[in-house]
């Protein structure tokens, strides 16, 4: 996997290099399945100049589409957990559309049919 992150009016790297490579690890075991030379990850942090705000939006290159999230939060962290929380959902949800899982899924028994 190619990783890149940009700063933008931010002067620390360390906490969000470190949060990112805890999530990047689960991440890594999601796509598995593709080439690590096909996968692309481009994050970018901002704060907002006006507020104490932070900005992490991760923009996910696969061979099958592209996955855009962003997380803001009070705190480089949090915004950080809430966008790869994000990405992690929506990769799930793009694998599953690709495995086709909504054909496979089993129709339940209806309630009156069993009484």
């Amino acid at each position: 996997m190619k990783i890149s992150v940009s700063y933008k009016h931010v002067d620390f790297r360390e906490p969000v290099e470190a949060e990112a490579a805890r999530y990047l690890e689960k991440l890594g075991k999601l796509l598995k399945s593709y080439a690590p030379d096909l996968v692309q990850l481009h994050g970018s942090l901002e704060q907002h100049p006006r507020k104490l705000e932070y900005a992490f939006s991760l923009n996910l290159s696969l061979p099958t589409g592209t996955l855009h999230v962003t997380g803001a939060g009070p705190d480089v962290r949090l915004s950080v957990k809430k966008a790869f929380a994000e990405l992690e959902a929506q990769v799930k949800k793009h694998q599953s559309r690709l495995r086709k899982d909504y054909q496979w899924k089993r129709k339940r028994a209806r309630a009156s049919a069993l009484a």
